[in-house]
């Protein structure tokens, strides 16, 4: 069975490490937990790993966060993986620094990645993972946060997070989305 892992974030240097980055970070951290490598594959930096008998196809968009459906849309047929296997890591401001919230299902909110997502898929009807971020920033400058690098402080409660997100991505691999989120969500 096959299972697609997406983390969303902007290819680049100046994107590196930003907090809009957060799900290619987790997506690494997963990747060096499994010995996974990255190449360059269509519309993605593509891995493969396995976890017990499960086969999970790694990808981090190139398409940038805004268009990430496309590369969404492109391995979920390339690979016929199910959308009830697809999980899509992503930060998100709303939810305090490194709070993880794992859903079935839901909008995108004001997340432009997960909605060109929903956008291209029609439907709303996938996991995700959300990594919170927080939103110290004054008004009007959201944009200038989520493409801000993380302060030092904020990397010493980001580690053990991600961390956990990568045993909820193990998790929701081997036991199901359900699961997985009464054993993590809230803890």
């Amino acid at each position: 069975m096959k299972y697609l892992i997406v983390g969303l974030g902007n290819v680049g240097d100046e994107y590196a490490n930003t907090r809009h980055n957060i799900g290619f970070i987790v997506l690494d951290a997963l990747a060096q937990d499994t010995s996974a490598r990255f190449s360059i594959g269509r519309h993605a930096f593509v891995a493969e790993t396995r976890i017990k008998n499960k086969e999970l196809i790694l990808l981090k968009p190139t398409t940038f966060m805004n268009l990430s459906g496309k590369a969404v849309k492109y391995w979920l047929d390339k690979e016929k993986i199910p959308l009830s296997n697809l999980l899509v890591i992503t930060d998100d401001v709303d939810l305090d620094l490194g709070v993880l919230r794992l859903r079935s299902k839901g909008s995108g909110g004001s997340h432009n990645g997960l909605n060109h997502i929903i956008e291209t898929l029609l439907l709303t009807d996938f996991a995700r993972l959300r990594v919170g971020i927080g939103k110290d920033y004054a008004r009007g400058f959201q944009v200038d946060y989520v493409l801000g690098r993380w302060t030092s402080k904020e990397e010493k409660t980001l580690i053990p997070r991600i961390e956990t997100a990568v045993e909820m991505i193990k998790n929701f691999v081997l036991a199901g989305v359900d699961r997985t989120m009464s054993e993590f969500n809230n803890k």
